[in-house]
């Protein structure tokens, strides 16, 4: 492999940055404008992309529509767009270490992150194509009234899927892969600030030879997303990001009873049971609390102990996380990137201030590293004795930020976890498996893990509560993308006979 610190000194390999891709075509946005994308860690400008119009929404919106009401694409056989799906992740893997530099530079995970998880995109659409050929399209029944039946499953058209920057590709990815298998057509809102990778599956998409119209990638503001989102034109909205936007989708697609999937924020829980090694446990929460530098809807930011060993926990984990090597993402060195955005810096730097104001205990961190000038840097930050109703336990904060929170016993530790708005994640921390099992039934989440965190593409991923609606991932996420048609006939088709 290249030196990792020379890759950022590559140019970048997109054709057509500043050009958006509607209908199967690289087009020239409408007003003719461009955005800086800048890079995380030197604050510079890494290139200029495409600032999408509402006219460029509305053309790549037509183009979706049209390619589902006109052309064969959802009436083909499942095992026939399957094959677009072998295709897409035979050239996203060859180009996997390109769309992982562009994930580096825009967000700041650390390359070597990038690198094994975007290697991991491709298994999503292979996948699915294999799902074709199992999934029950159609299941024939005994009818009452006639003398064939069966349900059908048919795509519930055009798609709109709207992606965050944290981590574009495999968000996307896991809207486009069951929605081109299952007949949609799709329009994907990038985020302005990180298109380059779903600039890159566009390109695939063009190479590969998708219809016209299938797949529309533009990037855009929250005006053009709100216009994805009320246009009658589109019959499902497949949305990643905070919980209040997805209250307002919801909002938007229940007055026109359009179908929506909803996959939002989240206040996640490891709770370290009495048994459990706590520097064993210190060490695990640390390392996935460096993943994407802790912008991640899933992380385990709350830690609920035991009262009575709370102290030790709290020392373990200021030497694990506090210890984390922070700097250039290329680094192999590197532990902790930067935040992706000023303003996320800003943010989460503004969180530990109200931290430290509401009572809870600095323990480590809470400041940008004084050896980095440049970039949108915070330190890995631990907070002991925190109020599980605090801002701190209670927000959002997307950084690298661990709340240490004390329970009086394993029924508190419990409580403690549940007592949140959000539902998306919650790891149990115990040697015991059955404990374990226990424990994952009564926590009010869509995952919980064992002894870490967990997750896995080939199982359903969503939330509880304000963390989301719907499933993506695994057999359940086929679902979203389908309507289900009872059919009656006065004979059997050739098909079922």
């Amino acid at each position: 492999m290249t030196d990792l610190l020379t890759i950022r000194d590559t140019a970048i390999s997109l054709k057509h940055p500043e050009r958006v891709y509607i209908n199967g075509e690289w087009v020239l946005p409408a007003g003719g404008s461009t955005l800086a994308v800048i890079d995380a860690t030197t604050e510079e400008a890494f290139y200029r992309t495409a600032e999408t119009t509402p006219a460029d929404m509305d053309a790549a919106i037509a183009a979706a529509r049209d390619a589902f009401d006109n052309s064969p694409w959802p009436f083909m056989e499942p095992v026939e767009r399957a094959v677009y799906l072998r295709r897409i992740a035979e050239r996203l893997r060859e180009r996997a270490q390109e769309a992982a530099t562009f994930w580096t530079r825009q967000t700041g995970p650390t390359f070597r992150m990038a690198v094994g998880s975007i290697s991991r995109v491709p298994n999503l659409f292979e996948y699915y194509a294999d799902v074709a050929e199992t999934y029950p399209w159609a299941t024939q029944d005994s009818p009452e009234f006639a003398a064939f039946g069966a349900v059908v499953n048919e795509p519930v058209g055009v798609v709109g899927a709207i992606v965050p920057w944290n981590t574009p590709l495999s968000l996307a990815a896991y809207k486009i892969a069951p929605a081109l298998l299952a007949g949609c057509t799709v329009v994907v809102k990038a985020p302005p600030e990180a298109p380059g990778e779903l600039w890159i599956l566009a390109e695939i998409a063009e190479e590969v030879g998708l219809p016209a119209g299938v797949l529309n990638i533009v990037n855009g503001h929250r005006n053009v997303s709100e216009q994805l989102v009320r246009d009658p034109r589109v019959d499902k909205i497949a949305f990643t990001g905070s919980s209040q936007v997805g209250r307002q989708i919801a909002s938007v697609a229940g007055a026109r009873l359009s179908r929506y999937t909803l996959e939002l924020g989240g206040k996640s829980a490891a709770v370290v049971l009495d048994d459990y090694d706590l520097a064993t446990a210190a060490a695990a929460i640390s390392q996935q609390e460096c993943s994407i530098n802790g912008q991640v809807c899933m992380s385990l930011t709350r830690v609920i102990v035991s009262q009575h060993r709370h102290d030790e926990l709290v020392d373990a984990l200021a030497s694990t996380f506090g210890s984390v090597t922070v700097g250039d993402p290329f680094d192999p060195e590197t532990q902790l990137g930067p935040l992706a955005l000023a303003k996320q810096q800003q943010s989460v730097l503004g969180y530990i201030e109200q931290g430290v104001a509401d009572g809870a205990r600095l323990v480590t961190g809470g400041r940008r590293p004084a050896h980095l000038e440049r970039g949108w840097f915070v330190e890995p930050t631990v907070f002991a004795n925190v109020d599980n109703n605090s801002t701190l336990a209670q927000e959002e904060l997307f950084g690298p930020v661990l709340s240490v929170i004390p329970a009086e016993n394993e029924e508190h530790a419990v409580e403690l976890a549940n007592a949140t708005q959000y539902g998306l994640n919650n790891a149990v921390f115990t040697d015991d498996v059955e404990r374990a099992y226990q424990i994952a039934r009564r926590l009010r989440s869509g995952t919980v893990g064992h002894n870490g965190f967990k997750t896995d593409t080939r199982m359903g991923f969503g939330g509880f509560k304000q963390s989301g609606v719907g499933r993506e991932g695994g057999i359940q996420g086929i679902a979203p993308y389908l309507e289900s048609k009872t059919v009656l006939l006065d004979g059997t088709p050739a098909r079922f006979q």
